[in-house]
């Protein structure tokens, strides 16, 4: 036997990694039917994270079994271009050379993207392995790759031929560092502190004034209106008539609209459309011109008064208040809280920015996307999150997809000089157009690029050739596509999901996948997001190789925003890792993922369940070792026979198959790695190991010797085979041993087929069982009287059937071993004697006279003091517990523990008075 004595994940996990990928064994094969996963692209800029990892842990899960099932798999890889992130790296290490991006031309800035990818780009590929992510990395692709980006410029082209893509002025996100619009997805709102501003309007007729309140005073200057709700009877006259706009020489209209809150403020509502959402909508109803006030620094244009043209906007509202408060216009200054949009890149805080963007309409493709996920073509896991979708889509816009970058898929749309434009699939063919509509100058295309989302929504049928029709038989397009299931995140349901159900449908016919399977986030064991403003972000790479405290705190406080929070994180740090974060490998770190993976909610990290899963892996090499040197042992050459504890076992494990393919089919992760815990753990080396040691002895029947070795041998395969999908490393290191010893063919586990269920054998569990309440009973019994583990106990049988003497009978040699039951005796007496303990095993009484066994005396004095204890700790939970201020303010899981502890001193309190009861009895 080659195995080591210790289990040690280092040695083994990239080892095989490197032998499953240089094989080729990731890329599709089987002969069963097509199971495709496609991978929700990473940026290429990313480095693995803990929600990265959750995520790939799931997803590798399912191909591993489908691929073991027999399914020709196909797990897509590829990574996405990431415009803005990837734009913000390159220019930060530009600056590092003292060039800033505008120093280079677009081709030069690009070429150094194309240069920075080819260095750093696949860092987390590379990390992706580690996790033993078993992907057909042959297939990778990459969202700027040629074929991808055909797929792009055709699908730009189609969309604006058929009237779905247009250009116009609308509102968007816009960030004033990064010169660009960015999505909702990349807006991060957050509470703070800020101040609340009443302003005095004049009436033009000098009848009155208005006042209005604004948290953004200097956008007042693109004030259009002053809103009133028309059920407002302190307004009613005032609609229609017109107010001086204080700092300028305009007047604006008063006009009605049911959006204003008559309860909230004064009632009334300045009307900004170029620079707020909602003011937007409301400037359209009522056809009034937004005047945009910024330029895209946001810094003051020259729309506004001369005298505040070119003021940054905080310098601006700055000089506009003190204006306004010498002119006696500004009524009031109050503390205000407010959630303020910054952007996640820049963290700066985003202004709402009336521009020229390129637009997708979304009303017909939005009905559609609904009328897929209604009908069932799309299935959402777990169903509720239909709902979400349905709330997004029902209230959709129409999407802005140009960005203000040089890096991404630029805009395949060419102006002439009289400002017309032609959408073409390459320059030649905007030439063409052009010419058709009577224009032959020159043509410049727009130098704007597509957002990120564009060319992801594009993922399932892109990756598979489309529309190339070589490149789509070569890969598949027919096989693979509708996808079998996408794992992901709700936070991107609309941003990704919805746009790719609206886009493969309308270009191809087809859905991109029959399944989504949503998950949630991956918490701190405490349910807080992890962050690194918090210093509580874990890395996965650091959990399977282990890191030093000291590289640890380095990692959580280097380039922190907030230098004020070092101490506080390193202080919280030393406290959970005093010593680092010790190795636990990438076997246990995917257990725990999967263990934690509750449908519909996020999930807690805890390192101590990583841990205890470490243990796991212990438990199996061990218990695997165990195996192996019993079957390296000689034996004649005789027919094995199999007993009830053979039986039993086998019967557990087909009961463990049938459950863990319902588990996969229903994607409990979570129920599937319980399942095969505790099968492993419990059944297999807690109770069968146990058992089979009674006929692994050299006296042993040499028919039952090899029965056992045989069963041995071959439910550790179907273990390692169960588990393989979810714990890949150490099955296939175990497993190949387990292959010489069987004689199978497969070279690697990953290729071999995963277990399927046969008849159960009741019979064969109910004598397990049977002898398994028995052995439970007396050793309960055994603690309970602190009575050595080792010593054997006479016993005195009362009560049973004639089932329960048989049996006893039978499994003497398994009572003696596990039970440690000495002379054993049946008696017809109704009562057992009355110095004797009782055991309970169903209608059987087991006594155990405990003359000689125990110190009557000295027992009741150790359990008076147990007792006593008990009680303390018991009228201490029940105390706190009384205390409403400690119910009402501390933290939900605090009270939750306080109430399971009261719970387990109230059965400590009962057991201890039990036992003492008991020998206080005997004593008598």
């Amino acid at each position: 036997m080659s195995m080591d004595k210790t289990y040690d994940p280092h040695k083994i996990e990239q080892n095989w990694y490197q032998t499953w990928e240089s094989e080729g064994y990731f890329a599709p094969r089987g002969d069963g039917p097509a199971y495709t996963v496609m991978l929700p692209p990473p940026n290429v800029t990313g480095t693995l994270h803990m929600g990265h990892a959750f995520q790939h842990t799931l997803q590798d899960v399912l191909i591993r079994y489908h691929r073991m099932r027999g399914d020709r798999t196909l797990w897509q890889m590829g990574t996405d271009h990431a415009g803005i992130a990837t734009e913000m790296v390159v220019a930060r290490r530009l600056a590092t050379e003292g060039i800033q991006r505008n120093d280079l031309s677009r081709d030069e800035f690009i070429q150094r993207v194309w240069d920075w990818k080819k260095e750093s780009g696949s860092t987390i590929t590379r990390q992706m392995r580690r996790m033993g992510t078993s992907g057909d990395w042959s297939r990778e692709r990459f969202t700027m790759d040629d074929g991808l980006s055909e797929a792009v410029r055709e699908t730009f082209t189609r969309l604006h031929e058929q009237g779905l893509i247009y250009r116009g002025e609308r509102l968007v996100n816009w960030d004033p560092v990064l010169k660009t619009a960015i999505s909702d997805l990349e807006v991060e709102s957050k509470e703070e502190q800020g101040s609340l501003w009443s302003i005095r309007y004049p009436l033009s007729d000098g009848s009155g004034s208005m006042v209005v309140a604004t948290t953004r005073p200097e956008t007042m200057l693109g004030d259009v209106a002053v809103a009133v709700n028309p059920d407002d009877e302190r307004y009613r006259d005032f609609i229609g008539k017109t107010l001086k706009l204080p700092l300028t020489d305009r007047e604006i209209p008063i006009i009605a609209d049911h959006y204003v809150d008559q309860e909230f403020g004064t009632g009334c509502v300045k009307i900004t459309p170029a620079h707020d959402f909602n003011d937007y909508e409301v400037g359209k109803r009522h056809d009034l011109r937004p005047i945009n006030i910024f330029t895209d620094e946001a810094a003051i244009n020259d729309f506004a008064p001369e005298r505040f043209r070119g003021l940054d906007r905080y310098e601006a509202r700055k000089q506009m208040l003190a204006e306004l408060e010498a002119e006696g216009f500004l009524v009031e200054t109050k503390a205000h809280k407010l959630m303020v949009p910054r952007g996640d890149r820049s963290g700066q805080v985003i202004e709402p920015y009336l521009t020229q963007h390129w637009f997708v309409k979304m009303d017909k493709l939005a009905k559609r996307g609904l009328e897929l996920v209604e009908s069932g073509e799309v299935e959402f896991v777990p169903a509720n999150w239909i709902n979400t979708y349905r709330h997004w889509l029902n209230n959709i816009q129409d999407w802005c997809i140009s960005r203000q970058l040089w890096w991404g898929h630029r805009i395949p749309a060419w102006y002439g000089d009289d400002g017309r434009y032609w959408a073409a699939r390459d320059e030649e063919e905007a030439q063409q157009k052009a010419a058709a509509d009577g224009y032959t100058g020159t043509l410049r295309q727009d130098d704007d690029v597509l957002e990120t989302w564009f060319s992801s929504a594009l993922w399932c049928h892109s990756t598979l050739g489309w529309p190339n029709a070589d490149a789509m038989q070569e890969l598949g397009y027919e096989q693979y596509l509708p996808s079998s299931v996408l794992v992901t995140g709700f936070d991107i349901i609309f941003f990704w999901v919805a746009r790719m159900i609206m886009m493969t449908d309308h270009f191809t016919g087809q859905v991109p996948f029959k399944q989504v399977y949503i998950h949630g986030l991956v918490r701190d064991k405490d349910g807080n997001k992890m962050s690194k403003s918090k210093g509580n972000i874990l890395d996965p790479l650091d959990i399977i190789d282990g890191i030093t405290l000291d590289d640890l705190l380095a990692k959580r406080t280097k380039g922190l925003m907030q230098p004020q929070m070092v101490p506080a994180i390193e202080k919280a740090t030393r406290q959970e890792f005093p010593e680092g974060i010790p190795s636990f490998g990438a076997d246990a770190l995917r257990f725990t993922f999967s263990a934690l993976a509750t449908p519909g909610r996020d999930i807690k990290f805890d390192m101590a369940r990583c841990e205890g899963y470490r243990n796991f892996c212990n438990k199996l090499w061990n218990a695997a070792r165990f195996v192996f040197m019993h079957a390296e042992k000689p034996v004649a050459d005789v027919t094995p026979v199999e007993g009830a504890a053979e039986r039993w076992i086998r019967s557990r494990l087909q009961q463990t198959v049938a459950n863990a393919h319902q588990h996969m089919s229903d994607y409990r992760f979570d129920l599937l790695a319980q399942e095969l815990y505790e099968f492993t753990w419990n059944e297999f080396c807690d109770w069968y190991l146990e058992l089979a040691k009674v006929n692994l002895t050299d006296d042993a029947d040499p028919a039952a010797r090899m029965g056992t070795r045989q069963t041995l041998l071959e439910v550790l395969d179907a273990i390692l085979r169960l588990l393989h999908p979810v714990m890949p490393f150490i099955t296939e290191e175990i497993w190949q041993t387990v292959r010489g010893f069987l004689q199978l063919n497969d070279d690697s586990l990953m290729l071999a087929s995963y277990p399927t269920a046969q008849a159960n054998d009741a019979a064969a569990e109910a004598e397990i069982h049977w002898l398994q309440g028995v052995i439970q009973a007396i050793r309960a019994t055994r603690t309970e009287l602190n009575l050595a583990p080792g010593k054997p106990l006479p016993v005195v049988l009362l009560g049973g059937d004639a089932d329960d003497r048989r049996r006893w009978q039978e499994h003497s040699a398994w009572l003696s071993r596990l039970a440690r039951v000495g002379d054993s005796q049946w008696s017809d007496a109704s009562e057992p004697p009355n110095d004797a303990a009782v055991a309970l095993a169903g209608n059987l009484r087991i006594a155990i006279p405990l003359a000689g066994l125990v110190d009557v005396a000295e027992e009741v004095s150790r359990l008076e003091k147990q007792l006593q204890k008990a009680q303390q700790e018991l009228t201490k939970s029940e105390k706190k517990l009384s205390n409403q201020r400690f119910v009402d303010n501390a933290p939900e899981a605090v009270v939750t523990q306080e109430k399971e502890r009261l719970e387990q001193h109230r059965a400590n309190t009962q057991r201890y008075q039990e036992q003492l009861d008991r020998m206080r009895k005997m004593a008598s």
